[in-house]
């Protein structure tokens, strides 16, 4: 993790003053997919919010005859927890260069630095990278202990049946008792739907694909996350996932929570350190500013038990991957 990144004068020279057309051409900044999709909770009031999360489901019995005895039953429920843990970024810049550039930087770099916090949040959720310890496990890593992953070179009826088919993605989740509601799927998946053809080399996914700008998958909304958040490579203990396609899942079983929202801050004064706390810019010293961002937030997977798979297997999310590999 880098610690000594700052705005320079080359970084800028594109926005200080020459004769250019006043205009900054940049991609859109992207935010998070993972939000999109999934149920967002009310803010939460403290840094640990309690989940009381069914684990044991009451069931009924017959009665044997006019005096036979009413059999007893229960249910149980379990804790789970959202814990807010803090993201941030710093970016430091030198006081020259912002008054030398002609447009407004900071106003530049604030939607890039928003849609940082989002590939932080979905690959954090997606796939684990740099996820706090307190957060429960990522989707991908969730579904391969689960038995959720289908490796795609093991099915030779070929992608379709390995999304759509028995022990197809959407299977896997169903069998837990739950049913797609979305899908997240790395941006090379766009043209492998396209080309998937009929026997009589007519496209399988037409309108139900591609309904304008948006997306579909079983009638059921499919995204592209093009903010740097998919990782195609994943280990798993002993066990790699290359080529990750597709995530798909039941969206309202994530929750996420906000225990603070976007806060910023002009730094002018402050000492920027590393780790070992060796400084890296003393502000004040060095005619420098920096402008801080942070966010509080968390999230949770539910998983309640349900009628049709109380055990602990069961797991609201599905895997499509390229081909899985063991080091074992």
């Amino acid at each position: 993790m880098a610690y000594n990144d700052a705005i320079t004068r080359s970084d800028a020279e594109a926005l200080i003053e020459e004769s250019v057309a006043a205009q900054i051409f940049q991609g859109v900044a992207e935010n998070s997919v993972v939000m999109r999709l999934a149920a967002r909770l009310p803010d939460i009031p403290a840094s640990k919010h309690r989940l009381p999360v069914l684990s044991m489901l009451p069931e009924a019995y017959f009665v044997s005859g006019d005096a036979g005895l009413k059999q007893t039953t229960k249910a149980a429920w379990e804790n789970k927890y959202i814990t807010a843990e803090e993201l941030a970024a710093i970016v430091p810049i030198p006081e020259a260069v912002l008054d030398d550039a002609s447009y407004p930087i900071w106003d530049e770099i604030r939607p890039h630095l928003v849609a940082a916090l989002g590939k932080a949040f979905d690959a954090a959720v997606l796939f684990g990278t740099n996820a706090p310890s307190t957060w429960p496990d990522a989707l991908v890593p969730g579904a391969q202990a689960t038995g959720h992953v289908v490796d795609l070179s093991a099915v030779s009826s070929g992608m379709y049946d390995a999304i759509m088919a028995e022990d197809g993605v959407l299977a896997k989740v169903e069998e837990s008792g739950y049913l797609v509601n979305g899908h997240i799927a790395a941006i090379k998946m766009r043209a492998k739907l396209r080309g998937l053809k009929d026997s009589s080399e007519r496209p399988l996914f037409m309108r139900s694909m591609q309904e304008g700008t948006r997306y579909e998958l079983d009638g059921e909304p499919l995204e592209f996350p093009r903010n740097g958040a998919w990782q195609a490579n994943v280990v798993v203990g002993s066990t790699t996932l290359n080529d990750v396609l597709l995530v798909s899942g039941d969206f309202s079983q994530l929750v996420y929570a906000f225990r603070q929202g976007m806060r910023w801050k002009l730094l002018d004064q402050a000492v920027i350190t590393d780790p070992s706390g060796n400084i890296i810019y003393n502000l004040a010293q060095q005619d420098m500013v920096a402008l801080r961002v942070t966010v509080r937030l968390g999230w949770q997977l539910p998983n309640p038990v349900n009628a049709v798979d109380e055990s602990a297997n069961r797991y609201p999310f599905g895997v499509l991957a390229g081909s899985v590999a063991s080091s074992q």
